[in-house]
């Protein structure tokens, strides 16, 4: 029950946010945090090796393959806790640490999913999908960040976290400029997904998707940041 009801605060937080206002107020707070060198020299490596594939404009296939991707840290720190939580479950701080990044985890693996399935489906609708590039590039790119997140998060946790900022500060930044590019289309194109429906979103046409979705990167780049002030807060 209780994480039932923290999905729908980060729904009701992601609805919020559609007002432009209340947008900038939010991604303000953490616009001028200072990303580490180890988690900001593999988040551009990460976003130049994208650009190179899949070029620099923002589209239904590049989107694509960028939620494959966007999936893999929530699920490697709950990979990498349970590891440590084996080999530390007598102490009860790292515990506490381990468990309050887990569930952050949860909830962002469950939305990503969402915007996975959705977005393959409306880019095989608008597109020709080559399987070498947008099935296989990036699992392998997803591979590579599964474990770079892993044994990050083994090494230094706010390095992990770190990373995940980027990635997606780098995804907000493509769907906003989707949609600038795209708002008339966008409007004009009706949605339908059983899967979408399931998760408990309604939108009335793509672009309030891909708006909701666009908010719902900067809510898990701004608590990814929360993630590294809770872990401060807990006594070592």
């Amino acid at each position: 029950m209780e994480q039932e009801s923290e999905r729908q605060e980060l729904e009701r937080l992601s609805t919020e946010l559609f007002d432009p206002e209340l947008l900038r107020e939010y991604k303000r707070t953490y616009d001028d945090y200072k990303i580490s060198f180890v988690p900001r020299l593999l988040g551009g490596f990460l976003v130049f090796c994208g650009n190179a594939v899949y070029g620099k404009k923002p589209s239904y296939l590049k989107f694509r393959a960028v939620e494959v991707i966007a999936r893999v840290p929530y699920h490697s720190w709950s990979s990498s806790a349970y590891t440590l939580l084996t080999m530390f479950y007598s102490n009860e701080q790292k515990a506490l640490k381990l468990s309050a990044v887990s569930e952050f985890s949860r909830l962002a693996q469950d939305n990503e999913t969402m915007h996975v399935v959705v977005i393959s489906k409306l880019a095989c609708l608008e597109h020709k999908v080559n399987f070498v590039i947008h099935t296989l590039i990036p699992m392998l790119f997803a591979f590579f960040y599964f474990w770079a997140s892993y044994f990050l998060y083994f090494i230094n946790r706010r390095y992990s976290l770190e990373l995940n900022y980027c990635f997606e500060q780098h995804a907000f930044d493509q769907y906003d400029e989707f949609l600038r590019m795209n708002e008339a289309s966008l409007k004009a194109k009706p949605i339908e997904s059983e899967f979408l429906a399931w998760y408990g979103r309604h939108p009335v046409n793509q672009y309030d998707f891909f708006m909701g979705v666009r908010n719902d990167e900067i809510i898990h780049r701004n608590m990814s940041i929360h993630a590294i002030e809770g872990l401060r807060q807990i006594k070592a």
